[in-house]
Protein backbone atom coordinates (compact mmCIF):
# COMPACT_ATOMS: atom_id res chain seq x y z
CA UNK A 1 0.00 0.00 0.00
CA UNK A 2 1.14 3.20 -0.84
CA UNK A 3 0.25 6.50 1.22
CA UNK A 4 0.72 10.11 -0.02
CA UNK A 5 0.45 13.29 1.58
CA UNK A 6 -0.21 16.64 0.14
CA UNK A 7 1.73 19.88 2.31
CA UNK A 8 -0.91 22.36 1.33
CA UNK A 9 -1.62 26.13 2.89
CA UNK A 10 -4.89 25.67 3.53
CA UNK A 11 -5.43 21.46 4.50
CA UNK A 12 -3.05 18.57 4.07
CA UNK A 13 -4.66 15.60 2.70
CA UNK A 14 -3.46 11.91 2.70
CA UNK A 15 -4.62 9.00 0.71
CA UNK A 16 -3.94 5.22 0.40
CA UNK A 17 -3.42 3.88 -3.25
CA UNK A 18 -3.80 0.08 -4.07
CA UNK A 19 -2.87 -2.04 -7.08
CA UNK A 20 -3.29 -0.08 -10.14
CA UNK A 21 -3.50 3.24 -8.57
CA UNK A 22 -7.17 3.04 -6.81
CA UNK A 23 -7.77 4.82 -3.80
CA UNK A 24 -8.07 2.86 -0.30
CA UNK A 25 -8.70 5.94 1.73
CA UNK A 26 -8.62 9.30 1.70
CA UNK A 27 -8.68 12.01 4.90
CA UNK A 28 -7.65 15.24 5.39
CA UNK A 29 -7.30 18.21 8.27
CA UNK A 30 -6.90 21.67 8.40
CA UNK A 31 -3.07 22.77 8.16
CA UNK A 32 -1.66 24.11 11.80
CA UNK A 33 -0.53 27.62 9.87
CA UNK A 34 3.06 28.76 10.86
CA UNK A 35 3.16 26.16 13.46
CA UNK A 36 5.76 23.42 12.37
CA UNK A 37 5.55 20.52 15.28
CA UNK A 38 2.39 20.50 14.76
CA UNK A 39 2.58 20.50 10.90
CA UNK A 40 3.97 17.22 11.61
CA UNK A 41 1.72 16.03 13.95
CA UNK A 42 -0.93 16.30 11.75
CA UNK A 43 1.13 14.06 9.13
CA UNK A 44 1.63 11.32 11.36
CA UNK A 45 -2.04 11.50 12.64
CA UNK A 46 -3.72 11.43 8.90
CA UNK A 47 -1.04 8.36 8.11
CA UNK A 48 -1.99 6.61 11.46
CA UNK A 49 -6.13 7.01 10.44
CA UNK A 50 -5.25 5.61 7.23
CA UNK A 51 -3.65 2.75 8.55
CA UNK A 52 -5.88 1.79 11.19
CA UNK A 53 -8.85 1.89 9.19
CA UNK A 54 -6.62 -0.31 6.42
CA UNK A 55 -5.42 -2.09 8.85
CA UNK A 56 -1.53 -2.82 7.45
CA UNK A 57 1.56 -0.21 6.67
CA UNK A 58 2.05 1.62 3.92
CA UNK A 59 4.92 3.53 2.16
CA UNK A 60 4.61 7.22 2.62
CA UNK A 61 5.49 9.87 -0.15
CA UNK A 62 5.13 13.93 0.74
CA UNK A 63 4.53 16.48 -1.66
CA UNK A 64 5.70 19.85 0.33
CA UNK A 65 5.82 23.42 -1.26
CA UNK A 66 9.43 24.27 -2.30
CA UNK A 67 12.32 21.35 -2.07
CA UNK A 68 15.25 19.85 -0.58
CA UNK A 69 18.87 21.71 -1.01
CA UNK A 70 21.28 19.58 -2.11
CA UNK A 71 23.48 21.82 0.12
CA UNK A 72 21.91 21.68 3.38
CA UNK A 73 19.34 19.22 3.61
CA UNK A 74 16.80 22.24 4.26
CA UNK A 75 14.07 23.06 2.66
CA UNK A 76 14.21 25.93 0.73
CA UNK A 77 11.67 27.78 -1.72
CA UNK A 78 8.45 27.04 -0.26
CA UNK A 79 5.57 29.72 0.33
CA UNK A 80 4.76 27.82 3.09
CA UNK A 81 7.38 29.58 4.84
CA UNK A 82 7.62 27.79 8.23
CA UNK A 83 8.79 24.75 6.35
CA UNK A 84 11.95 27.10 5.06
CA UNK A 85 15.17 25.53 6.64
CA UNK A 86 13.31 22.79 7.78
CA UNK A 87 14.69 18.94 7.51
CA UNK A 88 11.22 18.03 6.82
CA UNK A 89 12.26 14.53 5.41
CA UNK A 90 14.44 13.81 8.73
CA UNK A 91 11.87 15.08 10.97
CA UNK A 92 8.90 13.09 9.61
CA UNK A 93 10.66 9.49 8.84
CA UNK A 94 11.59 9.92 12.86
CA UNK A 95 7.96 11.06 13.23
CA UNK A 96 6.68 7.83 11.19
CA UNK A 97 9.19 5.97 12.08
CA UNK A 98 9.66 4.41 8.58
CA UNK A 99 12.30 6.33 5.59
CA UNK A 100 9.99 8.80 3.39
CA UNK A 101 9.88 9.79 0.16
CA UNK A 102 9.73 13.91 -0.51
CA UNK A 103 8.96 15.62 -3.72
CA UNK A 104 7.30 19.28 -4.21
CA UNK A 105 4.17 19.57 -5.13
CA UNK A 106 4.26 20.16 -8.75
CA UNK A 107 6.38 17.60 -9.16
CA UNK A 108 4.19 14.88 -7.47
CA UNK A 109 1.14 16.60 -9.90
CA UNK A 110 3.15 16.24 -12.98
CA UNK A 111 3.87 12.68 -11.93
CA UNK A 112 0.00 11.69 -11.09
CA UNK A 113 -0.73 12.41 -14.76
CA UNK A 114 2.31 11.30 -16.22
CA UNK A 115 1.32 8.05 -14.36
CA UNK A 116 -2.38 7.36 -14.48
CA UNK A 117 -3.69 10.69 -15.73
CA UNK A 118 -4.02 13.02 -18.84
CA UNK A 119 -0.33 12.28 -19.71
CA UNK A 120 -0.27 8.80 -19.43
CA UNK A 121 1.93 7.12 -22.10
CA UNK A 122 3.61 10.51 -22.93
CA UNK A 123 7.39 10.13 -23.02
CA UNK A 124 7.54 14.02 -21.57
CA UNK A 125 5.02 15.72 -19.59
CA UNK A 126 4.90 19.21 -18.55
CA UNK A 127 2.65 19.41 -15.72
CA UNK A 128 1.58 22.88 -14.50
CA UNK A 129 -0.03 24.15 -11.38
CA UNK A 130 -1.94 27.99 -11.74
CA UNK A 131 -3.45 28.39 -8.44
CA UNK A 132 -2.84 30.73 -5.27
CA UNK A 133 1.19 30.19 -6.55
CA UNK A 134 2.28 29.04 -10.25
CA UNK A 135 4.39 25.64 -10.07
CA UNK A 136 5.89 23.15 -13.06
CA UNK A 137 7.23 19.69 -12.78
CA UNK A 138 8.71 18.09 -15.65
CA UNK A 139 8.32 13.71 -15.72
CA UNK A 140 10.49 11.64 -18.56
CA UNK A 141 9.93 8.13 -18.45
CA UNK A 142 7.76 8.54 -15.30
CA UNK A 143 10.27 9.56 -13.85
CA UNK A 144 10.22 13.47 -12.11
CA UNK A 145 13.38 15.24 -13.84
CA UNK A 146 13.90 17.11 -10.25
CA UNK A 147 17.66 18.77 -11.78
CA UNK A 148 21.32 19.34 -10.94
CA UNK A 149 19.78 22.38 -8.29
CA UNK A 150 16.54 20.68 -7.50
CA UNK A 151 14.61 23.47 -9.17
CA UNK A 152 13.38 21.82 -12.80
CA UNK A 153 10.32 22.74 -13.42
CA UNK A 154 10.28 26.02 -11.45
CA UNK A 155 8.93 28.17 -14.53
CA UNK A 156 6.85 30.53 -12.12
CA UNK A 157 10.26 32.45 -11.22
CA UNK A 158 11.40 33.26 -14.20
CA UNK A 159 10.25 36.28 -16.24
CA UNK A 160 7.20 36.80 -18.63
CA UNK A 161 8.63 36.56 -22.04
CA UNK A 162 8.19 39.45 -24.48
CA UNK A 163 6.73 41.60 -22.10
CA UNK A 164 4.92 44.82 -23.38
CA UNK A 165 6.23 47.89 -21.93
CA UNK A 166 2.94 48.47 -18.99
CA UNK A 167 4.65 45.06 -18.07
CA UNK A 168 7.67 45.97 -16.76
CA UNK A 169 9.59 46.11 -14.83
CA UNK A 170 6.30 44.17 -12.43
CA UNK A 171 4.95 43.31 -9.27
CA UNK A 172 7.56 42.27 -6.60
CA UNK A 173 7.15 38.23 -6.06
CA UNK A 174 7.58 37.08 -2.95
CA UNK A 175 10.97 35.25 -4.32
CA UNK A 176 12.78 38.69 -3.86
CA UNK A 177 12.76 39.56 -7.85
CA UNK A 178 9.77 41.23 -9.44
CA UNK A 179 7.92 40.23 -12.52
CA UNK A 180 7.91 36.58 -12.35
CA UNK A 181 5.63 34.99 -14.03
CA UNK A 182 3.94 33.32 -11.03
CA UNK A 183 2.56 37.40 -10.39
CA UNK A 184 0.90 37.52 -13.68
CA UNK A 185 -0.43 33.75 -13.79
CA UNK A 186 -1.41 33.04 -10.34
CA UNK A 187 -4.58 33.68 -9.25
CA UNK A 188 -3.82 36.91 -7.26
CA UNK A 189 -2.19 37.79 -10.51
CA UNK A 190 -5.24 37.68 -12.34
CA UNK A 191 -7.49 39.53 -9.70
CA UNK A 192 -4.75 42.19 -9.64
CA UNK A 193 -4.83 42.56 -13.37
CA UNK A 194 -8.97 42.95 -13.21
CA UNK A 195 -8.50 45.53 -10.11
CA UNK A 196 -6.14 48.00 -12.01
CA UNK A 197 -8.52 47.61 -14.79
CA UNK A 198 -11.84 47.67 -13.44
CA UNK A 199 -11.41 49.28 -10.11
CA UNK A 200 -13.19 46.66 -8.43
CA UNK A 201 -11.87 43.64 -6.60
CA UNK A 202 -13.17 40.34 -7.26
CA UNK A 203 -11.40 36.89 -6.89
CA UNK A 204 -9.67 35.12 -9.56
CA UNK A 205 -12.71 32.36 -9.95
CA UNK A 206 -15.36 35.41 -9.97
CA UNK A 207 -13.44 37.44 -12.52
CA UNK A 208 -13.51 34.43 -15.00
CA UNK A 209 -17.76 33.75 -14.36
CA UNK A 210 -17.50 37.76 -15.44
CA UNK A 211 -15.99 36.92 -18.28
CA UNK A 212 -18.10 33.70 -19.04
CA UNK A 213 -21.44 36.66 -18.51
CA UNK A 214 -19.75 38.92 -20.98
CA UNK A 215 -18.20 41.71 -18.79
CA UNK A 216 -16.62 43.63 -21.01
CA UNK A 217 -13.41 44.23 -18.91
CA UNK A 218 -13.21 40.83 -17.47
CA UNK A 219 -13.34 39.48 -20.65
CA UNK A 220 -10.53 42.03 -21.34
CA UNK A 221 -8.22 40.34 -18.37
CA UNK A 222 -9.28 37.05 -19.32
CA UNK A 223 -7.64 37.63 -23.14
CA UNK A 224 -4.83 39.39 -21.79
CA UNK A 225 -4.22 36.36 -19.17
CA UNK A 226 -4.23 33.93 -21.78
CA UNK A 227 -1.72 35.82 -24.16
CA UNK A 228 0.60 36.10 -20.90
CA UNK A 229 0.01 32.03 -20.37
CA UNK A 230 0.29 31.48 -24.41
CA UNK A 231 4.06 33.49 -23.60
CA UNK A 232 5.14 31.81 -20.47
CA UNK A 233 4.62 28.55 -21.96
CA UNK A 234 5.72 28.96 -25.49
CA UNK A 235 9.42 29.56 -23.90
CA UNK A 236 8.83 25.98 -21.98
CA UNK A 237 7.85 24.31 -25.39
CA UNK A 238 10.90 25.97 -26.87
CA UNK A 239 13.32 24.55 -24.57
CA UNK A 240 11.71 21.17 -23.52
CA UNK A 241 9.11 20.47 -26.61
CA UNK A 242 7.14 18.29 -23.92
CA UNK A 243 4.84 15.38 -25.48
CA UNK A 244 2.11 16.73 -23.60
CA UNK A 245 1.36 19.89 -21.14
CA UNK A 246 -1.05 19.18 -18.38
CA UNK A 247 -2.95 22.35 -16.73
CA UNK A 248 -3.93 22.03 -13.16
CA UNK A 249 -4.84 24.12 -9.92
CA UNK A 250 -7.94 26.56 -9.92
CA UNK A 251 -7.14 28.36 -13.09
CA UNK A 252 -7.11 24.97 -15.19
CA UNK A 253 -10.85 24.82 -14.86
CA UNK A 254 -11.51 28.29 -17.25
CA UNK A 255 -12.72 25.90 -20.15
CA UNK A 256 -12.08 28.84 -22.94
CA UNK A 257 -8.25 28.42 -22.14
CA UNK A 258 -8.01 25.30 -24.10
CA UNK A 259 -9.53 26.73 -27.01
CA UNK A 260 -7.27 30.05 -26.99
CA UNK A 261 -3.74 28.89 -26.22
CA UNK A 262 -2.68 26.26 -29.23
CA UNK A 263 -3.11 29.45 -31.81
CA UNK A 264 -1.19 32.05 -29.25
CA UNK A 265 1.43 29.59 -28.85
CA UNK A 266 2.13 28.93 -32.77
CA UNK A 267 2.29 32.83 -33.01
CA UNK A 268 5.26 32.73 -30.21
CA UNK A 269 6.67 29.76 -30.64
CA UNK A 270 9.85 28.99 -32.81
CA UNK A 271 8.83 26.24 -35.15
CA UNK A 272 6.55 26.08 -38.21
CA UNK A 273 3.87 24.56 -36.45
CA UNK A 274 3.02 23.86 -32.91
CA UNK A 275 0.88 20.82 -32.19
CA UNK A 276 1.53 20.08 -28.55
CA UNK A 277 -1.60 18.95 -26.81
CA UNK A 278 -2.57 21.40 -24.00
CA UNK A 279 -5.27 19.27 -21.51
CA UNK A 280 -7.44 19.57 -18.00
CA UNK A 281 -5.22 17.04 -15.11
CA UNK A 282 -7.61 13.97 -15.36
CA UNK A 283 -7.59 13.80 -11.34
CA UNK A 284 -8.46 17.46 -11.07
CA UNK A 285 -7.44 18.44 -7.06
CA UNK A 286 -6.31 14.86 -6.36
CA UNK A 287 -3.14 14.49 -8.39
CA UNK A 288 -0.61 16.12 -6.11
CA UNK A 289 -1.69 14.07 -3.22
CA UNK A 290 -1.72 10.88 -5.61
CA UNK A 291 1.61 11.96 -6.87
CA UNK A 292 2.80 11.57 -3.49
CA UNK A 293 2.06 7.91 -3.13
CA UNK A 294 3.34 6.92 -6.79
CA UNK A 295 6.97 8.40 -5.53
CA UNK A 296 6.99 4.58 -3.97
CA UNK A 297 6.95 1.50 -6.52
CA UNK A 298 4.42 -0.97 -5.82
CA UNK A 299 5.38 -3.25 -2.84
Amino acid sequence: MRIGVDLGGTKIEAIALGAGGTILARHRVPTPVGDYAGTLDAVAGLVGTIEQQLGCRGSVGIGTPGAISSRTGLIKNSNSTVLIGKRLDQDLAAKLERPVRLANDANCFALSEAADGAGAGANVVFGVILGTGVGGGVVVERKILVGRNDIGGEWGHNPLPWPRPDELPGVPCYCGKAGCIETFLSGPGLARTYQTAAGKILTAEAVARAAAAGEPQAVACLDLYADRLARALTAVINILDPDVIVLGGGLSNIAPLYEELPPRIASYAFSDAIDTPIVPARHGDSSGVRGAAWLWPQG
